[in-house]
């Protein structure tokens, strides 16, 4: 069993404190950009999941600069979560979906701000061309970039359900060009979505095993009001997990991936005012203390079940 300080999996908080020697928050900033499944490039409605914020519903006020946000969140942080420095986190849709003279501007001034340790992009991996690259390239000479690539799932049915937009071997092609420029990968998933079981859901874990990636993020499948999915589980067509459920869910998950990859999510808790169901969900705290407790009864941990001889 590998050792991750308190929890029984490779946590971000031992990889940060492994990294840069000290604790280590996330700022969430916004970058003032939509997403080409939003603006009429490849529909107007975003994923069907997918809320008004997109994804970025507790990121910073985009009418402020960068350098302002980041003031803003550290000052919301201070009392509760103070830190010497922080991770730029660039969440609220889709962020490297802008002329890349526009990006160059808005990563420099966050990456060269004095408190921030590393730059942390939430995108797609069809919005990082030719362009987008090289510039990833060079910021991560300054300080650690890493990239955060929406997946979700690797079966193309569910893709095609959830309105994802772009097929597997464009994320296939995305990891391996941010890994020639030694950036880290971090990949989202979500358990729960439509039509995926168990056997889906480990699927997708196994595929990202034999990927060349350093992160991933566990998501609760959320129903948010005024998305398509609330149409879709109000009308009986998308059930949602129990939190036994989804704790057994999560465990497997971690059994089965590789003891080398962080983990930067166990759940989430999406915004109380939107949320329609599951409605446990809304207490993250309890959520992961029942999965850390769960853990230790079973006396299991991350990497458990991991057979690399069989991918």
């Amino acid at each position: 069993m590998e050792k991750w300080g308190e929890k029984p999996y490779r946590s971000l908080d031992f990889h940060l404190r492994e990294q840069f020697g000290e604790k280590i928050y996330k700022l969430s900033l916004n970058g003032g950009m939509t997403c080409p499944n939003r603006d009429g490039t490849l529909g107007s409605g975003g994923c069907i999941f997918c809320s008004a914020g997109g994804s970025g519903d507790f990121a910073a006020d985009r009418t402020l600069s960068i350098r302002e946000q980041i003031e803003s969140q550290k000052k919301a942080l201070q009392d509760k979560k103070p830190a010497k420095r922080y991770i730029a986190y660039f969440q609220a849709y889709t962020n490297t979906y802008a002329p890349v003279n526009y990006l160059e501007r808005i990563f420099t001034e966050a990456i060269t701000h004095p408190d921030i340790a590393a730059l942390s992009i939430g995108t797609r991996p069809d919005c990082l061309g030719a362009d987008v690259m090289e510039l990833l390239g060079r910021l991560n000479q300054i300080k650690p970039v890493w990239v955060e690539l929406g997946l979700q799932t690797v079966h193309a049915d569910t893709a095609r359900l959830i309105r994802r937009g772009y097929e597997l071997s464009c994320f296939d092609t995305a990891v391996t060009q941010l890994r020639q420029l030694h950036i880290d990968v971090i990949v989202h998933t979500i358990l729960g979505l439509p039509g995926e079981g168990n056997e889906q859901v480990m699927e997708t874990i196994s595929y990202l095993n034999k990927a060349e990636i350093q992160g991933i993020k566990l998501h609760l499948l959320h129903i948010l009001k005024g998305t398509e999915l609330a149409g879709l589980y109000e009308s009986g067509g998308c059930p949602v997990m129990s939190m036994e459920e989804y704790v057994d869910l999560i465990i497997l998950c971690l059994e089965h991936l590789s003891p080398k990859i962080t983990i930067h999510r166990l759940t989430g808790d999406g915004p109380k005012d939107l949320l329609l169901a599951p409605l446990w969900s809304s207490k993250k705290r309890t959520v992961l203390n029942t999965i850390h407790q769960e853990l230790k009864l079973r006396n299991t941990w991350q990497g458990r079940l991991y057979l690399p001889e069989s991918i």
